[in-house]
């Protein structure tokens, strides 16, 4: 079996699609590097506003705390924690909650964060310089959102992640959670699997918009992800999709899914 290093597939399958030297990577995004005006990481178990406004306050000190540790250790990722793991992650944990349409991370920037999504959506994003938007994933209640392969690289973030509908996330810097995996290898390993996953993912999406027409793309779509099928907005679905919203609704009414 040959064993896949991470760093240089993050390198070609985040930088060879936009960037001609894999192996010398700029900002992916094409955007300014709005790391200059990063704010400071909030020390664990603080809250405020973070860069993107968005207020966050510290898992312990939230009135649903109890809930949301039980809701944050469903993440599949950490069910191989022992108690006192879990407590120092927790321990750095802040949590937000935000609106539909809002940003938790900005395409371009330095300052980076781990996500826990405890409640709702997110989609990553990814847009030029004439603001022409295409989404790459959409995310939900279990799963995590990260830009850590753009911070083993020294990049900007070349997404953003925005939500889909109200959300509530649990987060950390990623400092923070950089140095909490590597304390936990085997942890770490499963996480830098689930993140090659995920860009595998994104890259086989992409290649499907090329080979299957609408209604194969929106079968594919379902048969992966039965359980966000229903609940993504008509028109973010069909933007996915690379359909338009009169396209995605008449296949719906013509029985094609």
């Amino acid at each position: 079996m040959i064993k896949v290093n991470f760093s240089e597939f993050t390198r070609f399958s985040l930088c060879g699609m936009n960037n001609p030297d894999p192996f010398n990577p700029h900002d992916l995004s094409g955007f300014p590097d709005a790391g200059e005006n990063r704010a400071p990481h909030l020390p664990p178990g603080r809250g405020g506003r973070g860069r993107n406004g968005l207020k966050a306050t510290a898992l312990d000190q939230h009135p649903e705390r109890n809930v949301i540790r039980l809701q944050v250790r469903q993440t599949p990722l950490l069910a191989g924690l022992d108690a006192d793991a879990l407590h120092e992650l927790e321990s750095m944990l802040t949590v937000v909650d935000c609106n539909k349409g809002e940003h938790l991370l900005h395409q371009g920037v330095r300052d980076m964060e781990h996500y826990f999504i405890v409640d709702g959506l997110l989609k990553r994003v990814v847009a030029n310089l004439e603001a022409k938007e295409m989404i790459l994933r959409f995310s939900d209640e279990r799963e995590m959102e990260t830009s850590y392969a753009a911070w083993c690289l020294g990049t900007p973030t070349p997404y953003s992640i925005v939500s889909v509908t109200k959300a509530r996330v649990a987060k950390l810097s990623m400092p923070h959670w950089v140095e909490f995996i590597h304390k936990h290898p085997p942890m770490r390993e499963a996480f830098e699997r689930y993140v090659m996953n995920l860009m595998s993912e994104i890259m086989a999406h992409t290649i499907t918009l090329h080979l299957l027409d609408a209604p194969g793309r929106v079968s594919r779509f379902k048969r992966k992800h039965p359980g966000m099928f229903n609940r993504i907005p008509q028109k973010e679905l069909a933007a996915y999709l690379n359909l338009s919203a009169e396209t995605l609704s008449r296949l719906k009414q013509r029985g094609k899914f």
